[in-house]
């Protein structure tokens, strides 16, 4: 119950205060900021963070009955795919950073889809040779063969301590009893994704009524063809849909509607475990996913350039920090558009481009008092040196044991294709491909051949699932979602409490703004000073007023405790501990 009323306390403030508080703004001075009303939820023992309040439940039952974070980090991943349908899946992919107590070793959990054996480089152009959206993001063609199923099975057979069938239970339990609609179930459901979803026969009986209307606040929604397709998993393990009747009904609906998954692109599906990125930031270490995820690179990279600059000693998002952080940002962006891409296909230079020296460099081309324009920056020569709808949870037991995972199916509720018999929605994973380099994809991201579409590659990937180490020691573990945004979101999250001293609901709740090079703006979320922003015009940045940004779950490892905090940028999200 102290939990619950924490928690109440904390949104009830954020909901109210979060876009107008102009000292979390940036006021233009170089005091260290002061005590924060936002306060996090605190726990002894151990703790989930979802951006979905059942979910997050399930995984605290998990810890209670003796699983460890792996374990309770795999049911909040099947629970999600029943609660949160529009970012939770069983058909997209994702990343997950694992580190073990134990042995002190951290993991790095590749479950990104695959390009089908028969994509191709312009699959996803019309006749004319454009990018077509439509195919892009609404077509069975924009469905990547999904990997979460394989990757969270992968967890627990490794690392965690209890059965699969265990651990997804509750999930089953969920689809087939079924859930109250939630405020933001309800209001995810927007003219647009209610139309994209009724083109389908199966998304129409899952997400309606009988009648054709959508579900109210309040009542029940029972899914009882996903509960069925977590029964088959749980009984025969990750087979089940890689190889049996789940695959059957995949390639059935594929072979249908023109798109390209066979049974042969699911059997031979295998998630891989990676060796993580790791970088330095005031005495922290920095470990996050490598490729053919971005948000690793890029967010050391950027950690990089900030460092040699007094961020604290600045103010927090005074105008002078914002700045120079989204001059880094800029050249992270222009870096990302060129050299990233699945590393099976194409070499990665990573140590160039999170090295200190390659850092050093672009820092010289930045000046404190004058934004350089998208057309003064491009890609740079690191060789010299040698993705809206996502969700993130992170799970940190008793033992020290902690799980950074973000997955996704692209944009809300992916393709809005249900799988006849399956309950299953599909993913439209292929728009992060660079259907056309040069070409934006549907957050605005531009790319080149190392994202070119190619059969049983990896698309580049911008989610950054992070774990913060000080002293040899897990400190935070964080993540969200956001598409192009993720990298930027985690980088402030990670500079709010080490630049500025706040604790993770502060640092979680304040005020973000994002730049990616391209498009040439700098976005800003409301509760920044008119000061701060005309500063910021001075010196040459183009602002623009922004939607919220992010939806981050963190917690923390404190002496005395754990601390944690939900983004209060969406709702239903929860953070408890026990």
């Amino acid at each position: 119950m102290k939990q619950m009323l924490i928690r109440c306390a904390y949104t009830t403030i954020i909901a109210g205060a979060v876009w107008g508080i102009a000292y979390l703004g940036g006021a233009e001075a170089s005091e260290k900021p002061r005590p924060s009303i936002f306060q996090p939820v605190v726990a002894g023992n151990g703790m989930v963070s979802s951006q979905e309040a059942l979910a997050t439940r399930v995984g605290i039952e998990v810890l209670k009955r003796g699983g460890n974070a792996i374990d309770a980090a795999v049911a909040v991943g099947f629970a999600l795919a029943v609660t949160l349908p529009r970012a939770g899946n069983l058909g997209g992919g994702g990343f997950m950073m694992v580190h073990e107590a134990g042995p002190g070793k951290t993991h790095a959990i590749d479950y990104r889809e695959t390009a089908p054996s028969a994509a191709s480089r312009d699959m996803l152009l019309d006749n004319e040779g454009n990018y077509d959206r439509r195919k892009a993001i609404g077509s069975h063609l924009a469905v990547g063969v999904p990997g979460t199923v394989a990757g969270l099975t992968l967890a627990l057979d490794r690392f965690g301590t209890m059965s699969l069938a265990d651990v997804m239970q509750p999930a089953i339990d969920l689809a087939e009893k079924g859930i109250p609609v939630t405020q933001g179930f309800a209001e995810s459901m927007t003219p647009g994704r209610m139309k994209r979803l009724s083109r389908w026969p199966a998304s129409r009986e899952k997400f309606f009524k009988s009648d054709g209307t959508a579900y109210q606040v309040g009542e029940e929604w029972r899914q009882p063809m996903l509960a069925r397709s977590l029964e088959l998993i749980a009984e025969r393990g990750p087979a089940a849909f890689y190889n049996g009747e789940i695959a059957e009904r995949i390639v059935d609906n594929m072979k249908t509607h023109g798109g390209l998954i066979t049974r042969s692109d699911l059997a031979v599906y295998r998630p891989i475990v990676r060796a993580p990125v790791r970088g330095w930031y005031r005495d922290h270490e920095i470990v996050s996913m490598p490729p053919p995820s971005s948000g690793g690179i890029h967010l050391i990279q950027m950690l990089n350039i900030m460092e040699a600059f007094e961020i604290g000693a600045m103010g927090h998002n005074s105008a002078a920090s914002v700045h120079l952080a989204t001059e880094a940002m800029k050249f992270a962006y222009a870096d990302r558009s060129w050299y990233l891409g699945d590393p099976a296909f194409w070499k990665v230079p990573v140590d160039g481009l999170t090295s200190k020296a390659y850092a050093a460099e672009i820092r010289r081309r930045i000046d404190r008092d004058t934004a350089r324009t998208a057309d003064e920056i491009g890609p740079g020569d690191p060789k010299v040196h040698e993705g809206r709808n996502t969700t993130h949870f992170s799970v940190i037991d008793r033992y020290g044991n902690v799980v950074s995972n973000t997955y996704t199916l692209n944009l809300a509720y992916g393709t809005g294709i249900v799988v006849p018999g399956t309950g299953i929605l599909l993913n439209n994973e292929m728009d992060d491909f660079s259907a056309k380099p040069g070409i934006p994809n549907s957050y605005g991201l531009i790319g080149g051949v190392a994202n070119a579409i190619e059969a049983g590659k990896r698309p580049l990937s911008s989610m950054t699932p992070t774990i913060v180490f000080k002293d040899g020691k897990p400190l935070l573990a964080t993540g969200s979602p956001g598409g192009s945004r993720i990298i930027t979101t985690v980088l402030q999250v990670i500079s709010n409490i080490i630049d500025h001293g706040m604790n993770v609901a502060a640092a979680t709740a304040a005020p973000r703004f994002h730049h990616q090079w391209r498009p040439d703006a700098l976005f800003i979320e409301p509760g920044f000073s008119a000061d701060t922003v005309e500063l910021l015009k001075r010196k040459g940045q183009v602002v623009r007023s922004s939607r919220p940004m992010g939806n981050t779950q963190s917690i923390m490892i404190m002496p005395d405790g754990l601390a944690g905090a939900s983004d209060p940028r969406r709702r239903g999200a929860l953070t408890a501990g026990y």
